[in-house]
């Protein structure tokens, strides 16, 4: 129940020494202050790793073939294998749980010679033969036309799909890209689509200058046959892939009389178990966040149970009177935890709010100076807002709680005896 003679008291005991009572909230201010923006700039370090992932199912992982390490079978160890079209099929028969299986070629690339014309222009673009599942695995913001689709790949149509670099570097400002042809190694293709990376910040080079083509036409145009240079496996949602690779590889090596036991001549990379080692590394960041935050603020919480317990001194005559007069012990420790509680809370929110500023300046800093390697977007969530709170709600109920207990244990004679 509100009791307002009860808050005017209150007011006037932290009014009675400003000075004191801003150098006592300051702690506080500073220890809240510090525990936002530490889990602030942990939040950008994480957004700015885990965006190298882009927007790729993390569930997934690419294999590619490499020398084998030892013989087998009448065969000699350094021997080289690919894969082929028909080991995408036994994968998705016999491998349960996999969501998308797709077989990747590629050609070229932006720091490679020249490979693409258009009329006079010419560029050295990313060259990738790909079946229509991996815009799936790899999302895309499709800008015109559409994606490869299956049509395409049963019938060998010689069309592509090209990102907004290679717009830029074969087309002239506002000319129409969708329909016309570009030349890849001297073959004609016909463009049916422009693309950008889905969630891209800022032009991620590599991606906004590649070219997509179906694959069994990358293997007709490119004399590839039905060789398959890696795959990219994602598994079902509710598995990892870390748990089915070990099946894809011992089929793998039995299809092409690789040694059970050679681990080198698969070579992979498991973009989930990565993703994962990444998030716990960035769990344990957020944990040292808090105990250090937590830490500072302790001081804080410290030096305001101090200056309580110096106001309860300083109020011993008063709190004997007021014991005489019928308060009870219930309520005069009421009222310093009320204090405490006010005090820890007010200088607490006064720190959160500091912080949103902070954060919103880093964040304003970042947008006008571009991307910045590794750190992105520093932010907190409404729950850290959450946790703060309570912490400063346990925090100023402990800071008085000692004070608070003292007051009670005054006898009102002995108080009033108080010079």
């Amino acid at each position: 129940m509100f009791n307002k003679e009860r808050w005017n008291e209150i007011l006037e005991a932290l009014n009675a020494n400003k000075f004191r009572t801003f150098l006592t909230a300051f702690g506080v201010f500073w220890g809240i202050t510090i525990l936002v923006l530490l889990l602030a700039l942990t939040n950008g370090l994480k957004n700015g790793v885990t965006a190298d992932f882009g927007d790729f199912a993390t569930n997934s992982m690419f294999m590619w073939t490499q020398g084998t390490t030892k013989p087998y079978k009448g065969l000699p160890k350094g021997r080289y294998f690919n894969y082929k079209i028909d080991d995408v099929a036994a994968i998705k028969s016999e491998v349960p749980n996999l969501k998308y299986v797709s077989p990747r070629n590629q050609l070229g690339g932006f720091r490679g010679s020249n490979n693409v014309t258009r009329g006079t222009k010419t560029g050295a673009f990313e060259i990738y033969g790909d079946y229509p599942e991996y815009i799936k695995q790899q999302p895309m913001d499709i800008l015109q036309g559409r994606f490869i689709s299956y049509s395409d790949i049963n019938t060998k149509r010689k069309v592509c799909v090209i990102g907004v670099d290679v717009i830029k570097g074969l087309y002239d400002k506002d000319e129409e890209p969708l329909g016309t042809y570009i030349k890849i190694n001297g073959v004609n293709f016909m463009v049916v689509g422009t693309f950008k990376m889905a969630n891209s910040q800022g032009d991620n080079e590599q991606d906004a200058n590649t070219i997509y083509i179906p694959f069994t036409t990358f293997g007709q145009a490119f004399n590839r046959g039905d060789r398959v240079g890696w795959m990219a496996i994602t598994a079902n949602d509710n598995v990892s892939i870390t748990s089915l690779k070990q099946q894809v590889f011992d089929l793998m090596k039995s299809r092409h009389k690789v040694h059970p036991e050679d681990e080198r001549a698969i070579g992979h990379f498991d973009l989930s178990e990565q993703f994962q080692r990444i998030s716990g590394l960035f769990s344990i960041l957020t944990v040292v966040g808090y105990f250090v935050g937590i830490l500072v603020l302790a001081s804080g919480i410290i030096g305001i149970n101090n200056i309580m317990l110096i106001v309860v001194k300083e109020r011993t005559k008063e709190i004997g009177i007021r014991r005489a007069l019928g308060a009870t012990p219930g309520m005069i420790k009421g009222q310093i935890l009320q204090e405490s509680l006010l005090l820890t809370i007010l200088s607490g929110m006064v720190g959160v709010s500091f912080a949103a500023l902070v954060i919103w300046i880093m964040n304003a800093l970042l947008d006008n100076a571009g991307p910045v390697e590794n750190f992105a977007n520093p932010s907190v969530g409404m729950q850290v807002v959450f946790v703060a709170l309570v912490i400063l709600i346990v925090s100023g109920l402990l800071a008085g709680l000692i004070p608070a207990s003292r007051a009670t244990k005054m006898k009102p004679v002995d108080a009033l005896r108080t010079e």
